[in-house]
């Protein structure tokens, strides 16, 4: 296959006027599975291939192994949280994390959050239903998220004001792009991720010497399991990336939801007469409007074919999920919105070892949040379409979403 360069369409992706609608340019895209970038990169789009990829072991997560690590080692910082590293480091810090988070070793903690998660939504809905005009984003989406992934570490709710900046600086990095970015938008994002890490770090002291809590900061504090104890490093990269993959996706996945549910009254209307189709609907809302469109770096380990292309040994890939979840050699009909789509294998949480660790809460949280939002709202209808979308081309979703009900 020839080797096409691709950057202007990948170019055009990134580019903030493509954001409320990058489907057109994923399909271009395909038209070139694996396609070299002017910059030596590869971008893969295809579903097929982004799948066999995310599951080959010659594909490193680790941005030292790439030959030109560019802004990716500034955004990796000194010590990466386990999504930047690979087997046997990754599959360690990973399991010492998932002993407090879900199976084997606490198999029921999300299920038994559901009356918690219940209850915050409720309440989040009862200073809604008397107002003409709501934000989906500001009201609802953004604080129910917050509010559990608080819970879950050990983060005080009330700090959300002071921590909200750093989160929003660490991921305006993801959308790092010379041909338009500022220098000085690196280095904020840079000194945000500090921020940050030192504020986590005052958290973890503050639990030593105390009886362990329920939070997951102070059981990994204070934990000595199989694989030993996390350094103090380690915590804190894994709490930093759990505070905020714990809420940023969750956002963009809920009001995604929203927006998609609105725009299609008719499966609206009959998830409000079967909540218990909310479960394929979010599956299908996953692959239809991901909230994590692309994953930026992979490194090749060695020289890799994909789709009759060579990648060379420590080249940059990207993943474009998105473009994949809309494969029309996959999935049939793939731009139709059809939550009774079968077998729905969609790439929304990735694949491999670095399947989203917390794919499970975000289902289940928006899955509470969508059939009570739709149960408790009178004649929803959007105000503006397409709404305002946030900067980020990787974790897409709207600024705001303003919605009107009778």
């Amino acid at each position: 296959m020839t080797v096409t360069q691709a950057s202007s369409t990948f170019q055009r992706i990134l580019d903030h006027s493509s954001r409320a609608d990058p489907y057109p340019l994923y399909a271009e895209l395909r038209r070139t599975p694996v396609a070299r970038q002017e910059d030596g990169g590869y971008i893969v789009s295809t579903y097929r291939e982004i799948t066999a990829l995310l599951h080959d072991p010659h594909v490193s997560s680790d941005t030292d192994n790439l030959h030109d690590p560019g802004p990716s080692v500034a955004i990796r910082g000194d010590s990466p949280a386990f999504i930047g590293l690979d087997p046997p480091q990754h599959d360690r810090l990973r399991r010492m994390a998932m002993r407090y988070f879900g199976p084997p070793h606490s198999p029921t903690l999300i299920d038994d959050m559901r009356p918690d998660l219940n209850a915050i939504v409720t309440n989040l809905i009862d200073n809604l239903v008397s107002k003409d005009e709501i934000d989906v984003v500001d009201d609802f989406a953004y604080p129910f998220p917050v509010t559990v992934i608080c819970h879950l570490l050990g983060v005080p709710r009330e700090d959300e004001p002071r921590f909200h900046g750093w989160v929003e600086a660490i991921v305006a990095l993801l959308d790092f792009n010379p041909a338009t970015d500022p220098e000085d938008r690196m280095r904020e994002g840079v000194r945000a991720r500090e921020d940050l890490r030192a504020y986590l770090a005052e958290l973890l002291e503050s639990r030593r010497g105390r009886p362990p809590g329920n939070d997951l900061l102070s059981r990994l504090a204070n934990d000595d399991g199989p694989d030993g104890r996390m350094t103090d490093e380690e915590i804190v990269s894994t709490a930093n990336l759990l505070l905020i993959a714990g809420h940023e996706t969750t956002v963009n996945l809920i009001t995604n939801g929203a927006l998609t549910l609105l725009r299609h009254p008719d499966v609206l209307e009959r998830l409000r007469r079967e909540p218990g189709m909310i479960v394929r609907t979010v599956e299908e809302l996953l692959r239809y409007e991901p909230p994590v469109q692309l994953i930026l770096w992979r490194a090749a380990y060695s020289d890799l074919t994909v789709a009759g292309t060579t990648i060379p040994k420590g080249s940059r890939i990207t993943l474009v999920l998105a473009s994949g979840n809309r494969d029309p050699s996959y999935f049939r009909d793939p731009d139709r919105f059809d939550p009774d789509r079968r077998d729905n294998q969609h790439l929304g949480f990735g694949g491999g070892v670095h399947l989203c660790f917390g794919a499970p809460l975000a289902r289940l949280e928006t899955q509470i949040a969508l059939n009570e939002l739709f149960r408790n709202l009178e004649s929803p209808r959007l105000v503006a379409d397409p709404p305002p979308y946030r900067q980020s081309a990787v974790l897409r979703g709207p600024r705001h979403l303003l919605v009107r009900q009778e």
